[in-house]
């Protein structure tokens, strides 16, 4: 979940990449594959998932999506407590009505940009 904004390794083309979120569109095969899914939590690294408490573990009990509420709820410029805040409550009340609003919020978010870098 961490993101450097002006991270000096990202190349020109990659900053277009991000912020159009074209970089996500290889985890396309990992939802065909059913390793994802289209909506859920991010995929946590697994150092992440080392210092998980028994809480932030529950986010594990879906599998990760490409997009989820954090994209369309501020993206990189949300911290990670509201991150993980968000992927919990997506957990707890998942439906498909929510998913379907999701993806619908995600072409907004990643037409206007927002929080993407």
């Amino acid at each position: 979940m961490f993101k450097m904004r002006d991270d000096p390794r990202v190349t020109r083309i990659g900053r277009l990449l991000r912020k159009w979120s074209l970089d996500e569109l290889p985890q396309l095969a990992n939802v065909f594959l059913g390793q994802m899914s289209l909506v859920g939590p991010r995929p946590p690294l697994p150092s992440e998932v080392a210092r998980y408490d028994g809480d932030v573990a529950r986010r594990l009990l879906v599998k990760p999506g490409i997009t989820g509420l954090w994209q369309v709820s501020g993206r990189s410029d949300l911290s990670w407590e509201d991150g993980i805040r968000l992927d919990l409550y997506y957990v707890e009340n998942w439906s498909l009505a929510a998913d379907l609003t999701i993806l619908w919020k995600t072409f907004g978010a990643v037409l206007n940009s927002r929080g993407a870098y």
